[in-house]
């Protein structure tokens, strides 16, 4: 008997060991064995996610698949690994921590719901929501009286009904917004209804698990059960009376840019803490109550960024994983035996997928909306995730699910999100068009330059800003006719972070403003964006593309094709330091621009920052640029004198155009092939004629300076430059021709080539900004036809 006992209560383990040295197994002390466990759950669900992003999938499937690996279904088959690394004495300080991360995890997501966004979801969403909801939930009761026949007698009929109802019924938020994030579907109107959709899901998915867990308890009384569900709405009124008023004084005394007091952050984790308490109390169970936090805190103001700052990658890096391992534990595949349960589980797989897909599908229809948005949007709304395994385990937890029925659910959530991605492409592809015929202005250089000039310019920060406005400013050219329109994009790295999905409640359509219409934004850079259209009469267009760094450059390619751009302008990927020196903020930028640079179909710009203008936007009245143009010779180095040439036309702009000739006896150094396989000697002659209709056009513009200097060396080279180093703007070519530019600098960024690498290193001091100018060229044409565009 004694022994029995010892079998069922397993002694309490003690927090830390003495060592091996003194003969302790660290393996059988609570604080060692949670470290190798987390250690161990990071490497397995992060190796997972690494070897799924091909086939771009959301990191939850990686961690529901190390769940299951790392439990009995798997690696657990040997009982001297499981008793070894998840012995049953270490399951309780692993749940509980598996339970804390879930607390804070389960507060992010109420702060990434904002109900006056939900409020203003319209008809056509809810109905969408309804559709989602109801119909899967019916069949999750029908389905549920099966099982009870075959595998799950006994259970209570009631919250096992409820339980298979909500299980069937949850698409899963958090994980939804990555799939959109990766398929580039979250501005499109598939992206918008389906997180809005979801969003009206997943809260009313909450109301249904409180009413579940209020059925579910072990006192199988009805008036028990409904005093936990009283309960449960007396506290969700209690806490919107008390909360808010308190959280909106914390955000007024947040002021943005300021660092918030360290006492507001720790009483708002208190809080949830304190709520999650609360509920426990009551008996729906802790993680409502932190939901129910997160949901209250208003989302105005900087308050509500920094709390997900501080908590989420703690949360969502270490504790989180742990949830799905302790899930994993918990599920047994070799549960799942005999032709019945593996049939019952094609059903429950089936019955998820027709609700969800066939629900959606069909209000989708009636809203008027194309059969293939309609079937991609039911194909999103299928997917599960993180709630759905919180139903699963606390149905588990209160003996509603058994170890088989546990089971098959998991794998059916499985199986549910990942067949969302290949299904989505299958059926719903809007990113990629046709080439335009009829998208003639690739470039600056054109024949008549009095037409409309577009420009797609690329920012990743607000520091970023003032100064891409003032060479806007600068680049509008004359008020003839509407002569300069600007697509203004926000670059936003979209990670795994919860608060990525807070920037996406932010985005709009691309290609529209993202602001509303009679509603001015609070957002610093639509305000600056918009000062900068009613100044200068200029039409701008602020969008905002959030996608991983990875795949940023399709976005911003895609966007210009579309926009019919004729130039790109991206930021460097440095960032000036105090002393004049660059630093490097983000490598992965830098691959940005390198892959834009080899994709765009048109002319492309890297902006190297030094503060042109100022810190300020400069109104046109003020602007006072010199700006000097290094001519050696090729199409960027003629793209980039078009584009100086365009800014001479601003008042307050005076360009300088320096040409440098290589003066020498023998010819036979510049007669070479450049990469495109175009002779030198017919570059020359584009160049000659080019310059030749500059110099006309310029004879009577005081504004302009033409200067041609014989050079026999580098060194000369660069003497001439420094004495324009006092200009407030360079603008070259990428790769200029011509021996004397190649040789003047050790090329360490390619994407700059070498006059752009030579003016933004520490061998050149200057506080001048430079544009490097790459121009478009289409490998199918020839130059002649090249010349006519």
């Amino acid at each position: 008997m004694a022994s029995g006992m010892e079998h069922l209560c397993p002694a309490p383990m003690k927090a830390t060991s003495n060592g091996i040295f003194q003969g302790d197994n660290p393996l059988d002390f609570a604080l060692p064995l949670a470290i190798l466990q987390i250690c161990l759950v990071l490497v397995v669900t992060r190796g997972l996610a690494f070897l799924l992003r091909p086939l771009r999938q959301p990191r939850v499937i990686a961690e529901i698949i190390g769940g299951i690996l790392l439990g009995p279904s798997a690696l657990g088959r040997n009982k001297a690994y499981l008793n070894a690394v998840f012995p049953p004495k270490s399951i309780t300080v692993l749940d509980t921590l598996a339970n804390i991360g879930l607390l804070f995890f389960l507060f992010l997501v109420g702060l990434e719901l904002d109900f006056k966004s939900l409020r203003q979801s319209g008809k056509k969403v809810l109905g969408i929501a309804v559709a989602g909801i109801s119909l899967p939930f019916a069949l999750g009761i029908g389905s549920s009286f099966i099982l009870r026949e075959t595998i799950a007698k006994g259970v209570n009929a009631t919250s096992f009904l409820v339980f298979m109802g909500v299980a069937l019924s949850i698409t899963a938020f958090p994980v939804l917004a990555r799939i959109l994030a990766e398929l580039k579907l979250l501005t499109t109107n598939v992206g918008r209804m389906a997180m809005s959709a979801a969003a009206v899901n997943d809260v009313a998915a909450w109301i249904l698990l409180a009413l579940a867990i209020a059925l579910s308890g072990d006192n199988l009384s009805p008036a028990v059960s409904l005093w936990v569900f009283l309960s449960g709405c007396g506290f969700v009124i209690g806490a919107s009376l008390i909360v808010p008023p308190i959280f909106k004084w914390m955000s007024r005394r947040c002021l943005e840019g300021e660092p918030v007091d360290e006492m507001y952050i720790c009483g708002t984790l208190a809080a949830v803490l304190a709520a999650g308490f609360v509920t426990d109390i009551i008996g729906i169970h802790a993680m409502f109550g932190a939901f129910v936090i997160g949901v209250l805190v208003p989302k105005e103001g900087p308050f509500a960024g920094v709390l997900v700052e501080k908590v989420e990658d703690l949360v969502s890096g270490l504790f989180l994983p742990l949830y799905f391992v302790s899930s994993g534990l918990k599920t047994n595949v070799a549960t799942i035996q005999g032709i019945q349960s593996w049939g019952l589980l094609v059903l429950v797989i089936f019955t998820a997928c027709l609700g969800k897909i066939l629900g959606t599908f069909i209000v989708s229809l009636l809203w008027k909306i194309p059969k293939r948005e309609a079937l991609a949007l039911g194909f999103l709304m299928n997917s599960k995730g993180l709630v759905e395994l919180i139903v699963l385990n606390i149905g588990k937890d209160r003996k509603v699910l058994n170890d088989q029925i546990f089971a098959i659910m998991v794998l059916m959530a499985l199986f549910t999100t990942f067949i969302t991605t290949p299904l989505v492409l299958a059926v719903y592809k809007p990113a990629e068009k046709a080439r335009k015929s009829d998208y003639k202005h690739r470039r600056v250089e054109r024949k008549n330059p009095n037409t409309q000039l577009r420009i797609l310019a690329c920012f990743h920060s607000s520091r970023n800003i003032p100064s891409i406005i003032n060479l806007l400013e600068a680049s509008r050219g004359t008020e003839r006719g509407e002569r300069l329109s600007v697509y203004a994009m926000h670059l936003v790295e979209f990670s795994e972070r919860p608060s990525a999905i807070l920037m996406v409640h932010k985005a709009r359509h691309n290609g529209l403003p993202f602001w509303s219409k009679g509603q001015r934004s609070a957002n610093h850079v639509v305000v600056a964006f918009e000062a900068f259209q009613q100044l200068s009469q200029v039409s701008v267009r602020p969008m905002t593309s959030i996608s991983s760094l990875t795949d940023m450059h399709e976005d911003i390619c895609i966007t210009a094709e579309r926009k019919d751009i004729a130039f790109i302008i991206l930021p460097y990927h440095k960032n000036l330091r105090l002393d004049g020196s660059f630093e490097s903020t983000r490598l992965d930028f830098h691959l940005v621009n390198k892959r834009v640079l080899e994709h765009a179909s048109c002319s492309v710009g890297i902006f190297v920052d030094r503060g042109l203008g100022g810190s300020a936007q400069i109104s046109a009245s003020n602007v006072s640029f010199s700006v000097t143009v290094l001519f050696f010779g090729g199409r960027d180095d003629r793209e980039a004198l078009a584009y100086g040439a365009r800014m001479a036309e601003h008042p307050g702009v005076e360009l300088t155009v320096i040409r440098f000739l290589l003066e020498s006896d023998s010819t036979e150094e510049i007669v070479r092939i450049d990469t495109e396989g175009t002779s030198a000697a017919t570059l020359v002659s584009a160049d000659e004629e080019f310059l030749a209709d500059f110099r006309t056009s310029i004879s009577e513009d005081s504004s302009i300076k033409y200067e041609e200097n014989n050079v026999r060396n580098v060194s000369e080279t660069i003497t001439i430059i420094r004495d324009y180093s006092r200009c407030s703007l360079f603008v070259v070519g990428r790769m200029p021709n011509g021996v004397v530019a190649l040789a003047l600098s050790q090329i360490d960024f390619p994407e700059l080539g070498p006059i752009g690498s030579f003016l933004t290193s520490s061998e050149f001091s200057t506080t001048a900004s430079v544009l490097v100018v790459q121009q478009y060229y289409d490998q199918s044409c020839s130059i002649s036809s090249q010349q006519m565009v």
